[in-house]
Formats: structure tokens, C-alpha cells, sequence
């Protein structure tokens, strides 16, 4: 079967226009779950399923494996390869889903070229991995649906190829966007690229590469089983989880443990809000962003000693942090209840010699 025929029976199946009046960021109204006013509501929810067998230990990206910083005066060519999977994994211990990934992580591999560089993309849905249709929008391009509508497959296609040309610098959101784009980014599928300035980025100590994004299950909070996922409440936009990297509270000693750092280092944060549907409050606990690329923004003066920045869904921001003391610094949403209950919060653990004073504890007294 051809690939555009196969394409066009799965849009059919799914009761979805041309992908291609829909592919990108806008997209026309899909609901998935369609319900008749003579339905009964259960006065009770129904018990979850037992949690499943997990396909991969780990669905968040390790926040450490950011590609290294540019180093090159000229135009280059990259050859990236982006391949989906579809997986179950947990949340937290005991709670299942399944998520939607580029290459089988949350966020999606961060992709770092320059300024005048030229990507060469090659877009893979494998079958073994997928049921669902998938493609990819990169907020950095130029083009149709930033890509979209070129490389929108069914899976089993033949692999989809493009090639673009960075022509603007910053950090930037690419994200699958098919027709039900809102229920594939909730699921993971959402990750960076960065383009770096001509005269590159001035060099720090550090970077780490964290995503945010709301998860919409059946079950309840924290309660053990698996999560299907449901739309209704995405659709109310009240997330049962909002993470960072696909897990609750992952980042912590408590789970895959905390971010490490040291006394004197500078710490570049990037930061890419999947969402779907909600901004975030984006803050360091027992620190400030010592220098803040607004909104990815890496041509224009950063902002200084900024305590919290709202970054919208479908946008991506760059942060620095001047590491003067230990202790442990957590990354949050500011919306608190997403932090302390619902997962969005990672640590950054600083180690090193105190610094009385800038902080002194008074512990020895």
C-alpha cells in the first residue's frame, strides 16, 4: 500500500478532514470521545485496571543529556533521526500509562544547531512500536505546519524525510500536532531545539534540559493502577498529574534522584512547556534566574534576577542560575498545588563549602 493511500484511510478511520488543513498547531476540533445526552453517569468511578507491565524502567529523559554547546563559525549539516514509540511506563511507582514519545523519552531528544545550520530530518513511525498516526511541528521552521503536514505518517509508512535551514536564532518547541495533538503532547510527544546565535552562547558550568507537561487520567491522584487516559477531563483541563519529564516528582532523592551541582558553577536550565493547556510558573526554590532568556529569546538582553516567569504552552525558555551556596534548589511550578502534590518539581542538589555570609544557618549555636 502506498503511503499516501494508507495515510488517507487512516484520516478516514479517525473521521478527520485533509491532514494537511489541520497539521501544526492549530488544528480543527476533535472530540475523541463522543457522548450521547441519554447516558447514564456512574454514581461511582469505576476500579482501575491493574498496573501493566512497564515496556522501559525510566520515560523521563535524563535531564543531564544535553547535546554540547556549538563550536563551529560556519554553516554545518545535521542528520537527525526522530523515530516514535508508543509505551507504558509509570508515573510514579504503581501507576501505569501509556505514553506517546520521540524517541522513547519525555521530552523528546533536545536537538542544538546554529544559526545558518541545515537540518536533514529523517521522520520514522515504525509499526512494532505504534498504533496511532503521528508527525512532527518544529516551531523553528519555516513551512507548512513547521513540518507537519510533510511528515505525517501512519504507522508502517516509509520513513518521511525533510531538510530545513535554521534561519532564526532561540529555543524552541517541536511537538507531534495530527488533528488530536492535544491528546498526543499531554502523552509526551513534545521536546526542544535550540538555535544557537551565530556567536554561539556565553559559556557556563553546567545545563540540564527539564519539559513540563499535564497528564489527564481516569484514576485519581496517586492511586495505584493503570491510568487510561481521558479526554474529558482534558477537555475541562484538570490534569490528574502535571510533571516534569513524564514522571511525579521524578528528580528527587526519593525516585531517580536528585540533579547534582556545586558551589561556584553557573547552571543553564532549559525549559520547554509541552502543556497542552496550562502555563506554568516557572521558579527556583532558594534561588533566582540570575539571567533569563525570555520566552527562548537568546538575541535580546536577558532579564536579571528574575524569581518567576510564566512560560505558555508551546513555548520554551532558557534560565541561569549563580550557584553561591549548597543546599538543594527546587525547579517548580509556582502554581503550588502542581508542585507539592500533582509532580512538577526536580531538585537540584549543590554541594560544596558553606558560605556564611551570604547564608548562615546559625546550626552551630
Amino acid at each position: 500500500m502506498s503511503q499516501d493511500l494508507s495515510r488517507r484511510k487512516m484520516v478516514t478511520a479517525l473521521g478527520i478532514g485533509a491532514v494537511g488543513a489541520v497539521a501544526g498547531c492549530i488544528g480543527a476540533p476533535v472530540n475523541a470521545e463522543p457522548t450521547s445526552d441519554t447516558e447514564a453517569t456512574p454514581d461511582v468511578a469505576p476500579e482501575l485496571d491493574p498496573a501493566r507491565g512497564v515496556d522501559v524502567d525510566r520515560i523521563a529523559a535524563d535531564p543531564t543529556d544535553v547535546p554540547a554547546p556549538v563550536d563551529w563559525d560556519e554553516p554545518r549539516e545535521h542528520d537527525v533521526t526522530l523515530r516514535t514509540k508508543e509505551l507504558v511506563a509509570e508515573i510514579e511507582p504503581g501507576v501505569t500509562f501509556k505514553y506517546m514519545t520521540f524517541e522513547g523519552r519525555v521530552p523528546g531528544p533536545m536537538i542544538r544547531v546554529r544559526r545558518g545550520d541545515t537540518v536533514n530530518l529523517r521522520f520514522e513511525v515504525p509499526a512494532d512500536d505504534n498504533n496511532d498516526i503521528h508527525n512532527v511541528d518544529f516551531h523553528a521552521v519555516y513551512g507548512p505546519g513547521g513540518g507537519a503536514v510533510d511528515t505525517t505518517l501512519v504507522p508502517g509508512d516509509d520513513v518521511a524525510e525533510l531538510r530545513f535551514r535554521a534561519e532564526f536564532p532561540g529555543l524552541f518547541t517541536y511537538h507531534c500536532a495530527v488533528p488530536a495533538m492535544d491528546h498526543h503532547v499531554s502523552s509526551g510527544m513534545f521536546g526542544a531545539i535550540l538555535v544557537e546565535p551565530e556567536g554561539g552562547l556565553p559559556a557556563v558550568d553546567r545545563e540540564i534540559y527539564l519539559g513540563q507537561h499535564e497528564l489527564y487520567t481516569k484514576g485519581d491522584l496517586g492511586e495505584k493502577g493503570h491510568h487510561a487516559f481521558d479526554h474529558g477531563s482534558m477537555l475541562d483541563e484538570a490534569p490528574t498529574y502535571v510533571v516534569f519529564n513524564g514522571e511525579h516528582h521524578g528528580f528527587t532523592k526519593d525516585r531517580l534522584g536528585a540533579i547534582g551541582a556545586a558551589v561556584g558553577e553557573t547552571v543553564r536550565v532549559f525549559f520547554v512547556n509541552g502543556g497542552p493547556n496550562q502555563s506554568s510558573s516557572w521558579h527556583p526554590i532558594g534561588n533566582v534566574w540570575s539571567r533569563l532568556y525570555r520566552d527562548g529569546d537568546l538575541v535580546s538582553p536577558p532579564a536579571r534576577y528574575v524569581e518567576t516567569t510564566p512560560v505558555t504552552p508551546g513555548t520554551a525558555t532558557v534560565g541561569e542560575m549563580d550557584l553561591v551556596v549548597p543546599g538543594p534548589i527546587k525547579i517548580v511550578d509556582h502554581a503550588l498545588s502542581r508542585a507539592g502534590r500533582r509532580g512538577a518539581l526536580a531538585v537540584v542538589d549543590v554541594e560544596g563549602e558553606p558560605n556564611p555570609d551570604v547564608y548562615d544557618p546559625k546550626t552551630d549555636e
